[in-house]
């Protein structure tokens, strides 16, 4: 169903209206928006409308190769999306408290998500059709949720006895050259040890199609009751595994050169091992999943760092700095965020940062990740150093990821508007590059870099989405 039409487009030009049907294009029928884009490529096309009054005309269509019809429809998809089939012995979804907003609790395992979102999917609802779609449209990449590539433990992780045989689907992927990243959940006692090293060793034969497989620790709330007893991983396990992969990545560098399947940041604090260098991230190819944020954050810093002492305005500019302000963040980012504020302190004497890590009551304090800090804990926790007399400054910092992107609102429907009131302080969110957090640092009047509009999804570890 088309809901608008671009002025000035060939749509406009051949009489398609708001509220006209799509039907077929050059005689397929469309399934969902990947058929429509894949269709009307070329230069000639027949394009099936039905009008608003039941009316069908077939418009024959001369355009440049690529050059769009000029219609938005209802849905970006262009049909519903698919709900996971799966019940995961990790997910978080599962460990989520009633009484959220409705769209928290729905998991989807939609392929076509994977491609125009960066979702990772478990394989689990898809058909041979769905594989030759993918394929025939090269939609590339494709993110699969893996696990493990033991057929048998993987059905009892997704609690699905097809999914196992649904492994099959890489190869049909890597026979097809589509480009592939893959997850690894990491469950404690379940895909760890040699289930993981065997994993990897799988995983390896799909390069160089497979770029990358990310290795996260599975994220447990306190509301687990009922569910597969997991425990988290101590310092030393931890190190076993950052361990492990590291000997791969050498190994797949020499062979392939791509260091392949990279450890979560988690794993590496957990550890309490440094980051590794920028280069062995391959491009940061599994940023979204926690895999190089620090780093990447660092790096971002020490260059806007350089800038500045490259230019004399700018040095001028830190001697003029006088702010008190505070930053909050999650615990798991803390340490990092401390650093850099430590610096810029050194650098500016009239500045005053107090990094706050916000503990998370709410999901239970081993949620470490600032995406699922919630408004009610920001404020309550903040709070109490107030009512302890301390100085909070004239301006409250938060990552802007613990917000609804394009929206000022907090995952348990607390706006920023509320936490300015009950604080008595001004709030501004920051985006996660270390420039952004220069910028916001130095400037009272700072404003977010970008605006991504729309939805967000906030990577949720051991389910695999953002």
């Amino acid at each position: 169903m088309v809901r608008k039409v671009i002025l000035g487009s060939i749509a406009e030009e051949m009489g398609i209206e708001a509220g006209d049907e799509i039907l077929a294009v050059n005689d397929n029928q469309i399934e969902d928006v990947f058929d429509y884009r894949y269709l009307m490529k070329d230069e000639y096309v027949e394009v099936l409308v039905r009008k608003a009054d039941g009316e069908e005309w077939l418009l024959e269509i001369d355009k440049d190769y690529d050059e769009e019809l000029g219609v938005e429809f209802d849905s970006d998809l262009m049909s519903g999306y698919r709900s996971c089939t799966n019940k995961c012995i990790f997910c978080f979804i599962d460990q989520m408290p009633p009484g959220m907003r409705e769209t928290l609790y729905f998991k989807d395992d939609d392929s076509r998500l994977s491609f125009l979102q960066g979702n990772y999917i478990t394989l689990t609802n898809m058909s041979d059709h769905d594989v030759e779609r993918i394929i025939k449209m090269q939609l590339a990449p494709i993110n699969i949720s893996v696990q493990t590539t033991n057929p048998a433990l993987r059905c009892e992780m997704l609690h699905n006895r097809f999914a196992g045989e649904k492994l099959r689907y890489l190869d049909r992927f890597y026979e097809g050259h589509v480009e592939m990243n893959g997850q690894i959940v990491c469950c404690k006692g379940v895909n760890d040890g040699e289930e993981l090293r065997r994993s990897i060793e799988d995983l390896m034969k799909y390069l160089p199609f497979m770029r990358s497989v990310s290795v996260v620790p599975a994220g447990l709330s306190k509301f687990r009751e009922g569910l597969y007893p997991l425990e988290l991983f101590t310092k030393e396990e931890a190190e076993r595994i950052v361990d492990m992969i590291e000997s791969y990545q050498k190994t797949c560098f020499d062979r392939y050169g791509l260091h392949f399947v990279h450890a979560s940041d988690e794993f590496y604090l957990l550890a309490e091992r440094d980051f590794p260098e920028e280069e062995r991230y391959d491009g940061y190819i599994q940023l979204e999943n926690g895999v190089g944020m620090m780093r990447l954050f660092r790096e971002e810093f020490a260059e806007a760092l350089r800038m500045m002492d490259d230019d004399r305005n700018s040095q001028q500019r830190l001697g003029r700095v006088k702010r008190s302000l505070t930053m909050a963040t999650g615990k798991l980012a803390f340490s990092v965020i401390r650093e850099a504020a430590d610096r810029m302190q050194a650098l500016c004497p009239g500045l005053t940062i107090h990094v706050q890590a916000i503990r998370n009551d709410f999901f239970g304090e081993t949620i470490t990740v600032a995406g699922l800090v919630t408004g009610q804990d920001l404020i309550a926790q903040l709070r109490e150093r107030q009512q302890a007399g301390e100085d909070l400054g004239e301006t409250l910092l938060i990552p802007s990821n613990m917000l609804r992107s394009g929206e000022q609102v907090f995952l348990d429907d607390i706006t920023v508007q509320d936490v300015e009131r009950a604080l008595g302080l001004p709030v501004k969110a920051v985006e996660a590059g270390g420039q952004d957090f220069v910028d916001a640092v130095l400037d009272p009047a700072y404003r977010m870099g970008r605006d991504n509009g729309g939805e967000s999804f906030v990577y949720v570890k051991g389910y695999g989405d953002r």
